[in-house]
């Protein structure tokens, strides 16, 4: 079993513990490759914004327009049936949908090519009263505006103006009544630290194309961008809150370890080493542990301990009740052999041999030794039986000593108290008990047991008295021991006291011996039934 036990490779606490605290400690750092999410998510903020300031110059281009509708003002392309909003929705919203994991990035934006046509006057005229509001909107926001004539030709913004924008994707799009936005490549002026390269959403420019749609035909486009939010530009602007978020993790980790070690480790590392001492034979380590740690320790420790001592305690008691059985059996055992060996000595010689008086003595010997290995057998099989526990155990105290009586006619048993009480042993197990101090009481000159019950919590309390001889001194420390005995020279065998004890004890039970002023006494304290 232990060979297999080796073989099978098996984590230690420490080790299990070390891994969690590690999986504690990086878990903030593995935050890290999960940038993409955030960069997502500042990606369609920058949309939003976008899609909210185009919306409104495109409002404000719209009304320029209208106002312009009756002096020939010329509009572009129809917007299609399919693309034209429900006249009777009063909220028509358009939710950023770019992603950066979903969408592949186009190349950076194509460069303005020389318009084909030179852009009507009219609108060459809105895009000036725009521009102000694009230069000041700009200062705040930081995002780069263009303002297009229905054929894609650039009337407002800091560059490109009078150049042509409709070859580019999202532009031509939305000259068709149908807005887009598209992610680009971003050339930085200057190259980024080898840091930025876990983040995507660094090198990339957002592009969004409005149409500005009156009476559903195409009066222009605009045309914005920008650079989304850096996160690392925003961790840094943090740095103060991520500085202490990483402190306290590490204050964190070192406070779990500190409590795994003082309720596991160590508590667990003690019991092992009780247990290889007891396992040496060293008593010391019944001793409670230092520290148990936690609640469901302390139960598994005491119990472990307490078991280990019981079977010490067992062991012992199995030496030295093995060591006593020698001595007796050794008694009548040498006793009978030599009989027998005179017997036989007698037969072989004839004449020359024992009397007929002394072949019968040595016939009587060994028939009385022969009862006493008999006697010492039935003993022993009490005290086996003895230890054997049932716990649907119940009896009335009534008939046990109503057998009691009839077990032993030449004693003469009171009782006092109620003995219909109820007691967590068999019937046979308490008149066992109950038998040995009636027949310990007989030999040593008893004419009368007394039996008071009372009843007290959990327990029902028997005190068992006799008018026999009194015990002396020096034997009341060992009359439960197994073979000690006053009587041997009339059938004693040692073993009474020490089944009844060991049969109170085995059931929850105890007895003592109690101070009397004559005779003898015996508490039984029987577990209540």
């Amino acid at each position: 079993m232990t060979a297999s036990l080796d073989r099978k490779w098996r984590p230690s606490l420490g080790l299990i513990i070390f891994v969690v605290l590690t999986a504690v400690t990086i878990l903030p750092l593995v935050g890290l490759f999960f940038f993409r999410i955030y960069d997502n998510q500042l990606i369609r903020q920058t949309q939003a914004e976008l899609i909210a300031q185009s919306r409104v110059l495109a409002a404000i281009f719209a009304e320029e327009v209208t106002a312009r509708l009756d002096d020939g003002i010329v509009l572009g392309n129809e917007v299609p049936v399919e693309a034209r909003p429900d006249p009777s929705d009063r909220l028509t919203p358009i939710p950023p949908a770019l992603d950066l994991a979903a969408n592949d990035l186009f190349m950076r934006r194509p460069d303005a090519r020389p318009a084909k046509v030179q852009p009507d006057p009219a609108y060459v005229e809105i895009g000036a009263r725009l521009m102000p509001i694009i230069v000041e909107t700009q200062k705040v926001t930081l995002a780069g505006f263009r303002v297009l004539d229905p054929h894609g030709v650039v009337i407002a913004g800091r560059d490109e103006v009078g150049q042509s924008l409709a070859h580019i994707d999202e532009v031509a799009a939305a000259l068709h009544g149908q807005y887009r936005a598209a992610l680009r490549i971003r050339v930085p002026d200057k190259a980024p630290p080898p840091i930025y390269s876990i983040s995507r959403g660094v090198g990339v420019h957002v592009f969004s194309a409005m149409p500005v749609v009156v009476n559903d035909r195409v009066a222009g486009v605009i045309y914005t961008s920008r650079t989304p939010r850096n996160i690392f530009d925003h961790l840094y602007q943090e740095r103060a809150k991520f500085v202490l978020a990483a402190i306290a993790v590490a204050l964190g980790t070192i406070v779990i370890g500190l409590i795994f070690s003082r309720t596991i480790t160590r508590p667990m590392y003690e019991l092992i080493d009780r247990a290889v001492r007891i396992g040496h034979g060293d008593r010391d380590a019944f001793r409670p542990l230092r520290h148990y740690g936690t609640r469901e320790f302390a139960l598994l420790s005491r119990n472990f301990l307490d078991m280990a001592e019981q079977l010490a305690r067992r062991s012992d008691y199995i030496a030295s009740f093995s060591a006593h059985l020698t001595h007796e059996l050794k008694s009548p055992l040498t006793s009978i052999k030599g009989a027998a060996e005179l017997l036989l000595d007698s037969l072989k010689s004839g004449s020359e041999g024992l009397t007929r008086g002394e072949q019968e003595s040595l016939l009587s010997n060994i028939s009385g030794d022969a009862g006493r290995l008999e006697t010492i057998a039935q003993r022993l099989r009490e005290l086996a039986r003895a230890e054997t526990i049932d716990q649907r155990e119940r009896a009335e105290l009534a008939p046990v000593i109503e057998n009691l009586r009839d077990r032993f006619p030449a004693l003469r048993l009171e009782t006092l108290g109620g003995l219909d009480r109820a007691v967590g042993m068999s019937a046979e197990k308490t008149l066992i008990v109950l038998s040995h101090l009636a027949d310990n009481a007989l030999r040593h000159n008893a004419r009368t047991v007394r039996l008071a019950v009372a009843r007290a919590e959990a327990v029902v309390r028997v005190e068992v008295s006799n008018d026999g001889d009194p015990i002396s001194e020096q034997n009341r420390v060992r009359i439960f021991d197994a073979f000690f005995t006053t009587r041997r020279d009339s059938g004693g065998t040692g073993l009474g006291l020490a089944i009844a004890r060991s049969v109170m004890t085995s059931h929850g039970g105890s007895i003592a011996l109690l101070p009397a002023a004559g005779g003898v006494a015996f508490e039984l304290r029987f577990p209540a039934g």
